[in-house]
């Protein structure tokens, strides 16, 4: 277990430090394809229902996603992708009252979201995509949450993978910071997430939860995402078969357990209700006074 050292964050709602408690990032959906849930909350209607009802659940952030990045997928275009945002957007504008964050690895999106209500930019591409999304976070001065991807979602998990998969993160996340910084993004801005299932073997996915620490010594906070992943899939099959998504509830708990023992200052998540639990009882291991 480590000590979780606290940051500060700078919201347009106002300032949230993390590292007191774990954060819960909600996460919705609208697209036609994710791996978890595709065309579950693809109308507009069910995908504000959807985030609603996590805010009630406990989550603290709800990360809006149009574009899937799961494996084997391929890109949308930037109109495509903004006609699914940006009614969802408009709509939990008016409704939600805990941060949106929003998964886009494009520029134009992110300003529009931006100008929609987002408050937080999630790069799943670490800025390998479109570098220019930094020049709208430092524009805007809002938090970039820079994931690593080792290739692409259309090849990511047929490609090699790294020999050491820490050196090969810490490397990805060193250059993406580096990237930001250039462009003015203020260093107490930016979250790191060590990108679970990107590219990973499903081995590599249990050795970056269980080497967080060392992740953390590059002194930014830490986001974690393995909610329902392939990883654990495969380590719950029963007749060869991956256990399907909607059994993986239990393992997801035992990595979003593990992840937060070993420094995650959030956790993104499917399973609000459950996984908001998961994390109080969590940060009371952490600290027993809590």
């Amino acid at each position: 277990m480590v000590r979780r050292q606290t940051f500060p964050l700078k919201l347009r709602s106002g300032t949230v430090v993390l590292g007191e408690r774990t954060l819960v990032m909600g996460v919705l959906n609208v697209t036609p394809d994710s791996f978890s849930d595709g065309g579950e909350f693809f109308p507009e209607e069910r995908a504000i229902e959807r985030a609603l009802q996590m805010e009630r659940e406990g989550a603290d952030i709800i990360d809006v996603g149009a574009e899937s990045t799961r494996p084997g997928s391929e890109s949308v275009s930037a109109e495509e992708e903004l006609g699914r945002l940006l009614p969802v957007l408009g709509g939990l504008r008016r409704l939600l009252k805990i941060p949106i964050s929003v998964d886009t690895q494009k520029a134009e999106v992110a300003e529009a979201a931006f100008d929609t209500g987002a408050q937080i930019i999630n790069d799943t591409s670490g800025l390998k995509k479109d570098p220019r999304i930094a020049a709208v976070a430092a524009r805007h001065s809002i938090p970039l949450i820079l994931m690593h991807m080792r290739g692409e979602p259309l090849t990511m998990q047929k490609a090699p993978f790294a020999e050491d998969v820490i050196e090969d993160v810490t490397a990805g996340l060193t250059k993406s910071v580096g990237i930001a910084r250039k462009a003015g993004v203020e260093k107490s801005q930016i979250i790191l997430d060590p990108g679970i299932g990107f590219g990973k073997s499903y081995a590599q996915n249990y050795e970056l939860i269980e080497r967080l620490p060392q992740l953390a010594k590059l002194g930014y906070p830490l986001l974690v995402g393995s909610s329902r992943k392939g990883f654990l899939g495969a380590t719950l099959a029963r007749d060869g078969k991956p256990a399907p998504v909607e059994e993986r509830i239990w393992g997801t708990a035992a990595s979003v357990t593990a992840s937060i023992l070993n420094g995650a200052h959030i956790v993104r998540v499917h399973d609000v209700a459950e996984m908001t639990q998961v994390a109080r009882v969590a940060d009371c291991v952490l600290d027993p006074k809590r």
